[in-house]
């Protein structure tokens, strides 16, 4: 392992390098993007003598269109960002075909942006539903690190329906879970601010879904895939049939479905350490349950109990749960039984991906409107669950002795802590008069405290999404020379969540109060009891979105570079989410349920806007464009966004390109209304600092091996607060490119990227409050620090935070810098055909600087956590693709690559590159290493109706570097490794058209 990540960053300089070198290898011949067998470019790149061509063809042709119309001789031509449909833009474009979505294996529409080398470390992952996402059963792409709330993913050009959950609960997003991918043509990623064309969350760039315009016959595939180790299996159906020939009977009809399982994976399924909580394989500590780690927020599926007052907790059930040794306890030391009953409860508990069950389908008819317009009509339906089950029911709720009642205010916009009693007590006598049978202690007359897990029930959660989308329109030429497009489309999410095992409060003391929960011997319990002290929670959510949009477009004149182009149009579009919280607190602190995170939010709002483009090739090399959007909201705000852009050819075989724009975002219905909302973060000795240790008898040099449970292994929970009169952001960006072909059908790019935000919506750096809260100095304006009870074994020691608070605001700059890198080519040796395609992003900033002038920088680092969820900003990011063709035969062998980076994060109070995150000692090292996978496709056309197919994904089994701080994962980043956690992975098919 280690050989293979020195060499790491040789792999990707070779691979940077490798496409100059094809330019000495020989003659090229012509990509036809629609061919089967051949992937298509993933750049907007394409020969000169094809690009004129192209747009000439295509001239005045509407961005709305959508079509995956490919009538242009096999020419890439873009629709996104632009009115007018061409074939190098002003902006940096990324094309994704089907065809080469399925020579890299790419099963899903989710997986293939989630793989964009412009999409950094903020995106959310299905794996991250099952470790306690606030928007659980979602995936949400962010282009440039800008976090999913500046990224527009567009539906054929329209725009779709936010998830009714918040990503961390504060930014609306469109879940990538819900396109049907069946139907998807091409995948077009604008990685440049799109608000002049689309209006206010296309900051850092756009992503268009594109499905088919037409389809006539029948086709579809069966898949499945299962890891080497046999775990994370999934299938995949799909069937469509069409009829009808637009060209020839002036209409098509198509329907098509789908199917679509992946089975859920538990840490107990992974190769150690990822499958324990004892670390000392690798040089770390042992986290299982034994008498070393007991402690009352680490006392297991088990129940433990003392007398009020007493110093030493005995095991209350009379045994320990199956596969449970018993460890011997330090008898007569502070807090700890005679006996424990150990548990390694990241293997028994531990969830790293949930199951998820798709399946759907579309339907569209396309039809000729005499002889210059085309009409379509389309519906779509999907429905998409995921579920998982985690820890035993718990008692107590993120407090080290007992109940936490952490209520907030349902009717304002504030939170509130009031810490309930620091044990969960057992009374003398039951509410019917009789001696109490669960407290040992009540025939002396004495109260009982318990601690544990109930070992009865799991917590267990799902969602399902159930999307209905439909759109029609109509498009064509009128008047001789008018170009003109109508669409329409309606979006409706709606969202359950079910949430069972979670204890109900006031349930909880009803049962304690009448004797019914047997505390003695949890199995002898009735199941109506352990109903009514867990009762299911079920809460249901939607969405909405209706857009009306249309546009006209004209050639005014001829100029010396061609015509003189100018478009305009409207759009008007309501979209609403209604995501009540799963946990309100309205009707009294103890009505609701222990660890069921209280968040929701509501909100719509009307959005009016006007647009316009001009296109003017002012010569034969240089086109400049320009082109403004008017947006206003029924909420009061509005803006002008202005994008100016131009392309200078100075020979045929160079192309200079560049843009610079205004943008403008509005605070999310999340952002400016959602109820306060709390995320946990694993304490680490950063958080620390040795005169604050010392009162626990460590310092942060021993911090894993010396400090009492009660400090390594607690966390604590920044909790962030909505802000109604938040500002609007803005945003200034631009971009500056070279398009260059040194031969045909070998095409490089280079492009620069700058984006930058101002009044930028974030929360404030807990760090700031957490070090001057352990250093003991006045906490900073804006923060409320809420302590934890104290250690039972150092009741004189200051307590560690249990929450630190702070609301929504806007920071002065957030600024995006970086390169993207793009190399497709294409060679034919004999009956051999070789196509290569490199897609590399080098993050060069991403920072935040503050309304005092205090700045955070976090690439190679852990931050933003604000953003990023704890899961870093990778320095590079990219991936290599290699196919083979011959005869029936192809072969795809491709290389992904993500930089490592440092456990540090300024926003948690260190610096770049100080490790301050790590453990203490740093058994893992500073650095998380760098992560590169290689996939390999093969596909055998048997003849034109059938082709097989095999994939090896993650071909060398490399498993990720060592990560103990990201929380979205155990001891790896989910965004760093997506599923290369599994190991080596075998998928195979049959693709069929008949």
């Amino acid at each position: 392992m280690s050989t293979f990540h020195r060499n790491s960053r040789k792999a990707a300089l070779l691979a940077a390098v490798t496409p100059f070198a094809m330019l000495y290898a020989g003659t090229v011949s012509a990509q036809t993007s629609t061919a089967p067998t051949q992937p298509a470019a993933t750049q907007d790149n394409l020969p000169a003598a094809e690009q004129d061509a192209a747009a000439q063809a295509d001239a005045g042709r509407q961005l709305q269109s959508a079509s995956g119309d490919s009538s242009t001789g096999g020419a890439d031509i873009v629709v996104t960002g632009s009115l007018f449909r061409q074939a190098i833009t002003p902006s940096p474009v990324t094309t994704l075909s089907a065809e080469s979505l399925d020579q890299r294996g790419i099963a899903t529409v989710q997986d293939a942006v989630q793989r964009l080398s412009s999409n950094n470390g903020a995106a959310l992952t299905n794996s991250f539903t099952a470790n306690g996402a606030f928007a659980g059963g979602a995936s949400a792409v962010s282009l440039r690190g800008l976090s999913s709330s500046s990224t527009l993913v567009l539906f054929d050009g329209l725009r779709a329906a936010y998830y009714p959950l918040a990503d961390d609960a504060t930014r609306n997003f469109v879940d990538l879970n819900t396109i049907p991918d069946d139907i998807v043509e091409r995948i077009e990623v604008l990685r440049d601010g799109a608000s002049s064309s689309y209006g206010a969350d296309a900051i850092a760039g756009v992503v268009n879904i594109i499905t088919k315009r037409s389809f006539n016959g029948v086709s579809g595939r069966a898949e499945a895939g299962i890891s080497q180790s046999g775990i994370a299996p999934t299938q995949r159906l799909t069937l469509t049939a069409g009829t009808g020939d637009l060209d020839e009977k002036g209409y098509n009809a198509y329907i098509s479905g789908f199917y679509y399982h992946s089975g859920g994976v538990r840490n107990s399924d992974l190769p150690y350490p990822f499958n324990s909580s004892n670390q000392t394989g690798i040089g770390g500590p042992d986290n299982t349950l034994n008498a070393g780690t007991f402690g009352a927020s680490n006392a297991g599926a088990n129940i433990y109990v003392r007398p009020t007052g007493g110093t030493q907790y005995s095991l209350l059930n009379s045994q320990c749960q199956t596969g449970q040794p018993i460890a011997t306890g330090a008898t007569g030391a502070t807090v700890l039984p005679a006996t424990i009953c150990s548990q390694d409860t990241v293997n028994q508990y531990g969830t790293v991906a949930p199951e998820i069950e798709r399946f759907g389908g579309s339907a569209k008819f396309t039809a000729k409107i005499g002889d210059t317009s085309e009409a379509y009509a389309e519906f779509n339906f999907q429905q998409s669950r995921s579920s998982y089950s985690g820890t035993p029911t718990q008692i107590y709720a993120n407090g080290p002795a007992g109940i936490y009642f952490q209520p907030y205010s349902s009717r304002s916009n504030s939170a509130s802590y009031a810490p309930g009693s620091q044990a969960l007590t057992l009374p003398v006598f039951l509410s019917n008069g009789q001696l109490n049978p669960n407290n040992p202690y009540a025939a002396s007359g004495q109260t009982a405290q318990v601690i544990g897990l109930l070992p009865t029930s799991v917590e267990r959660n799902e969602t399902r999404s159930r999307v209905y989308r439909g759109a029609l329109g109509i498009h064509g030429t009128v008047l001789g020379d008018w170009d003109y497009r109508v669409d329409a489309t309606a979006m409706h999410t709606d969202l359950r969540r079910t949430a069972d095992g979670y204890v109900y409060i006031q349930h909880l003391l009803d049962v304690i109060a009448d004797g019914s929960y047997n505390f003695l011997n949890p199995s002898a319990t009735s199941q109506s009891t352990l109903n009514y002290l867990t009762p299911t929670n079920i809460t249901d959510s939607s969405s909405d979105l209706y857009q009306l949009q249309a546009s006209v477009s004209k050639s005014l004149m001829q100029l010396p570079g061609g015509d003189l182009q100018l478009g305009f149009g409207g759009s008007v579009y309501y979209e609403a989410v209604d995501s009540p919280s799963a946990n309100s607190d309205i009707n009294g602190p103890t009505q609701r349920y222990f660890r069921i995170n209280a968040f929701g939010t509501s909100g719509h709002r009307t959005v009016s806007s006007a647009f316009g483009e001009l296109n003017a090739p002012v010569l034969e090399q240089l086109t400049l464009n320009a082109s403004g959007r008017y947006d206003h909201y029924s909420t009061g705000q509005s803006n002008f966004s202005p994008k100016f852009g131009a392309k200078f050819t100075p020979f045929r075989q160079l192309t200079l390109r560049g843009t610079y724009s205004r943008g403008f975002r509005i605070p999310s219905f999340a952002e400016a209304n959602a109820l306060p909302t709390t995320g946990y973060v694993t304490n680490s000795a950063g958080l620390f600092n040795d005169a604050y240790l010392a009162q626990y008898g460590c310092t942060t040099a021993n911090f894993s091996t010396a400090c009492p449970t009660y400090i390594r292994s607690g966390s604590y929970g920044a909790t962030t607060l909505a802000t109604p009169d938040l500002k609007p952001e803005k945003s200034r960006s631009f971009t500056g490119g070279v398009v260059f072909e040194p031969l045909r059908n070998v095409t490089l790019t280079v492009d620069y990227f700058n984006i930058k935000k101002t009044g930028a919506i974030t929360s404030l750096t807990s760090g700031d409050a957490l070090r001057a809260y352990y250093a003991g100095q006045t906490i900073p304006t804006g923060f409320t620090i809420t302590p934890d009870a104290a250690d039972p074994a150092f009741p004189n020691a200051t307590p560690r935070v249990l929450y630190v608070s702070s609301a929504l605001v806007n920071a002065n700059t957030l600024k995006s810098e970086g390169i993207d890198f793009g190399a497709n080519a294409r060679f034919n040796f004999g009956d051999v055909t070789w196509i290569s395609n490199l897609d590399a992003t080098l993050q060069l900033e991403l920072s935040t600087t503050f309304p005092d002038g205090h700045k955070e920088s976090y690439v190679d680092t852990l931050g933003n956590y604000n953003l990023t969820a704890g899961s870093g900003t990778f320095r590079w990011h990219g991936n290599w693709q290699n196919t083979l063709l011959v005869g029936p035969y192809s072969v795809t062998g491709t290389v992904n690559y993500t930089s490592g980076y440092d456990l540090s994060a300024e926003d948690q109070g260190g610096v770049a590159g100080d490790c301050s995150l790590a453990p203490s000692p740093a058994y893992t090292g500073c650095r998380v290493k760098s992560y590169i996978t290689f996939d390999l496709n093969t596909t055998v056309k048997v003849n034109d109706q059938f082709s097989f197919y095999v994939n090896a994904l993650n071909l060398f089994n490399r498993l990720p570097g060592l990560d103990p701080v990201t929380y979205g994962a155990y001891l790896y980043n989910p965004v760093q490794a997506g599923d290369g956690i599994y190991g080596r992975y075998f998928r195979a098919g049959v693709k069929f058209s008949l």
